[in-house]
């Protein structure tokens, strides 16, 4: 493995999903007025789009294809952290 990212594994559900949630913690705070659900989807929406282009896979279908996977990706990204916070406060 050369690096921690590649745009390959960005482009995966996994590797989406934990970027996104990354990313999301890292710039929540910068982004105080705006719901942590909507940047968490804008930052999905990117990354992913990001990952087609590079990976010279963008076309029209895929484009449209990242905003309901985007969708996705942003949910279950909200919901790991959720997650690790529940079990944070049973300890």
């Amino acid at each position: 493995m050369d690096g921690f990212f590649t745009w390959s594994m960005l482009a995966t559900y996994a590797g989406a999903t934990m970027a996104t949630g990354l990313l999301t913690q890292l710039l929540k705070g910068i982004f105080a007025n705006m719901a942590t659900q909507l940047l968490s989807y804008v930052l999905a929406l990117i990354l992913l789009l990001a990952a087609a282009f590079f990976t010279n896979a963008l076309t029209l279908e895929s484009g449209a294809l990242c905003v309901i996977n985007a969708a996705v990706v942003s949910l279950a990204s909200n919901g790991a952290y959720d997650a690790i916070k529940r079990a944070r406060k049973r300890k």
